[in-house]
């Protein structure tokens, strides 16, 4: 069974950072480019960045850009979001999914992982 495991969610004060972390237990992650979503409550699910199968293009959306940075490391089939200067406004489940389709390029979302929740307050 194909299925991708987040981890690294948790509460953190304004103005701090975490990293998650999307792991592939199952399959050979290095074939897919891997998108990282987020939903809020009350709120459509938003892209906020993707990272190319073997790391060379990544994109991010205008509300995290400059404060996130996505990464890979296809030795042990994991991708990850550094997320820094965190806002309440950042308060979400995370997901991360993974696609054969480049990230530009009809990316949906294959398999997806079950979301970490990341919650922004003091």
């Amino acid at each position: 069974q194909l299925q991708l495991v987040e981890s690294g969610g948790g509460l953190v004060q304004p103005g701090g950072s975490l990293r998650l972390s999307c792991e592939a237990p199952t399959f050979a992650l290095h074939y897919y480019a891997v998108g990282w979503f987020r939903q809020a409550p009350g709120k459509e699910r938003e892209r906020i960045s993707c990272i190319s199968s073997v790391g060379d293009s990544v994109d991010y959306a205008s509300s995290v850009k400059g404060r996130f940075t996505i990464s890979r490391d296809n030795a042990k089939s994991t991708v990850y979001l550094q997320m820094n200067g965190l806002w309440p406004e950042d308060t979400a489940v995370y997901y991360c999914a993974a696609d054969r389709l480049p990230c530009a390029y009809g990316f949906q979302g294959d398999i997806w992982g079950q979301g970490t929740q990341v919650t922004v307050s003091s």
